[in-house]
Order: C-alpha cells, then structure tokens, then sequence
C-alpha cells in the first residue's frame, strides 16, 4: 500500500532529526526539527497553492454542474489549507530569526489575501454555469421544440388545395425565422458585451414576429382540415420562445464568460506573483541547510 506524499514526507522529517540528534545539543536539534518543518511546510503550501489555482481552472472550464461543483470544492478545500500551512509557518520563521524567509512569507500572505478574494468570486460565477445551461437548452428543449414546429408546418401544408405555392413560401419563412433564433443562440451565450446581446435579441424578436405573421396567413391560406396541425405548431412555436427567452436570460448573467475572463485577467497576474514568493521563500529556506547543527 501506498503511502501519501504528504504523509512520507514527515517520517523523513522526523528520521533526519532523529538521525542527527546525537551530533546536536538539545538546543540544535530543535532548531533543525523547526527548520525542516519550516521547509516540509513551505513545500506542501507550494503544492497546495498550485492545486487551488488548477481546481479553480477547472471549475471555470467545466461542461456540467457536477464537475464545476466539484473543482469549486477542490480549489477552496486547497486554499483553506493554504492558508493553515501560512498560520503554521509564520511562528517558526519568527522563532528561528530568519527575517528574510519572513520577507517572503509576508509577501506571498498579502498576495494570497487577494487572489482568494479574486478566486472566490471566480469560482461563486463559475458554479452558477448559466451559459453551459443556456447552451444544454438551445440543444436540447428548444431543438426538440424548433423541430416539432418543422413537422406541425410540413403536416399542416400537405392539405393545401389551392395556393399551394404561396403555403410552401410562408411555412418556409416560419421555418426560416425559428432556425434564425437558432443560430444566434451560439454567439449570444458567447458574447461578453451587452450592447451587441441587445442588438441580436432584437433580430430574434423580429423572427418571432415574422414566424407568428407567417402562421397567422397560413391559418387563412389553409382549409380547415389542417387546423389541427396549425394548432400543433403555434403550441410548438409558443413553447421555442419560452425556451428561447430563458436561453437569453441564461446567457445574460454570462457567468462562465464573466468567470472566464478574471481568470485570465488580474487573477493570472497575481498567481504569479505568489508562485514567484513561494519559490523564493523555499529557496532562502534551503540555504539554512543544517546550519543549526553548526
């Protein structure tokens, strides 16, 4: 069976400073033990640190609910332990004098205090995933309803007596408009900036309007026998828009965009920057090597 890293790790701590205590005095093995703690807990906040930044990606690129939920767990359960390895790690540094590996411990804390109030909102947005359930429901609920408004049209046209010309060209406008919403629906859930959303909902409600229109003429175009399947597509019709309307509202809120685009913005730079601390707190570290044995 194998044993955890984390868990290893500490036996050697433990096996060094147990080796080494008969050529210390009292005084310097505890020293040393303080130091290789010191660097034990450097290291795993290091790992811990890399492993929140990682969950916290995941949850922002995540296609499912489940999945998001669970990186969001991840990514906060990583900075919490974080944060207990910074409230550990400080009293050694301060018992053991070395001000510089302060420096940096300070450094990274005041950096870290940021990029969790950043990843927390992040992660709050990311969670919400309202452009992955507009996007279920474009290909899903509203594709099942555009395709039963297909089918009530192409049903109710087949009883055309007259006019059969003119019935083919309105049930293809009212096909056309309903696949017009359709296409938008892709780059509306992309789309970051609310003045261009508003301006392809606009183009939407026009297509609703001429898709009703059509419908309406058809009614007067069609002999009564076909009133049935007239029935069925404006039902059909009806329950797109609905869907259509939640898709917009959906992809109003632009979470997973919004999510997006401060993980790649401040958030990036400030991760960085506590990378940069960590690693340098981890070598100022190393360079006491032992020298409490001296």
């Amino acid at each position: 069976m194998q044993l955890p890293i984390r868990a290893v790790a500490g036996s050697l701590i433990v096996g060094v400073a147990a080796c080494l205590a008969p050529a210390c005095g009292g005084g310097g093995t505890a020293a040393l033990t303080r130091l290789l703690e010191a660097r034990r807990l450097a290291s795993e906040m290091h790992v811990e640190f890399i492993q929140a930044s990682e969950a916290s990606n995941r949850a922002v690129m995540a296609t499912s609910e489940d999945t998001s939920a669970s990186a969001v767990a991840e990514a906060k359960r990583a900075r919490d332990l974080v944060d207990r390895n910074i409230a550990a790690l400080k009293p050694l540094l301060e018992s053991l004098g070395y001000r510089d590996d302060l420096r940096y411990l300070d450094g990274f804390t005041t950096r870290f205090e940021e990029y969790e109030r950043l990843d927390e909102d992040i992660l709050s947005l990311a969670v919400e995933g309202t452009n992955v359930k507009a996007q279920r429901l474009s290909f899903g609920p509203a594709q099942q309803a555009a395709d039963a408004f297909r089918k009530a049209l192409e049903a109710a046209a087949s009883h055309a007596t007259r006019n059969k010309d003119r019935v083919d060209a309105l049930a293809g406008n009212a096909r056309a408009a309903v696949l017009e919403i359709q296409v938008i629906h892709a780059p509306h859930i992309a789309e970051p900036d609310d003045t261009v959303m508003t301006r392809m909902e606009e183009q939407m409600a026009a297509c609703a309007t001429a898709a009703r229109n059509a419908l309406k003429e058809l009614q007067a175009a069609l002999p009564p026998n076909a009133r049935p399947q007239l029935v069925a597509a404006k039902d059909a019709l009806d329950r797109f828009l609905a869907i259509n309307a939640e898709i917009v509202s959906l992809s109003r809120r632009n979470s997973n965009v919004r999510s997006l685009a401060l993980s790649f913005g401040r958030t990036r730079v400030v991760a960085a920057e506590c990378a940069d601390q960590l690693r340098a707190l981890e070598q100022a570290l190393a360079k006491h090597e032992f020298s409490a044995t001296r």
